[in-house]
């Protein structure tokens, strides 16, 4: 050694790596199944069955013999003559 010091130090050595990326092709294949369902549901279907009732309306105003002889009593207005204009 030239400078007269006695002996020198020696490190360990440092690594600079440096990486480098080459593609390369691998081909992966993905099987698709395709499934065509039909699935059958059960919906109601709606019938009418049309049916008629001959119904009988009383006249609104006017009283029957009972319903008369519920408010005037049996003997109607004039002494026992049934009120028929009602």
């Amino acid at each position: 050694m030239s400078c007269g010091c006695g002996y020198s130090v020696v490190c360990p050595p440092q690594y600079i790596v440096r990486d480098f990326v080459t593609p390369r092709l691998i081909p992966v294949v993905h099987p698709v199944v395709t499934v065509n369902r039909e699935n059958v549901v059960n919906v109601p279907q709606h019938f009418i069955q049309p049916s008629s009732v001959n119904v009988t309306v009383a006249r609104p105003g006017f009283v029957g013999v009972t319903e008369a002889n519920r408010l005037f009593g049996r003997a109607g207005f004039a002494g026992g003559v049934s009120p028929r204009f009602f």
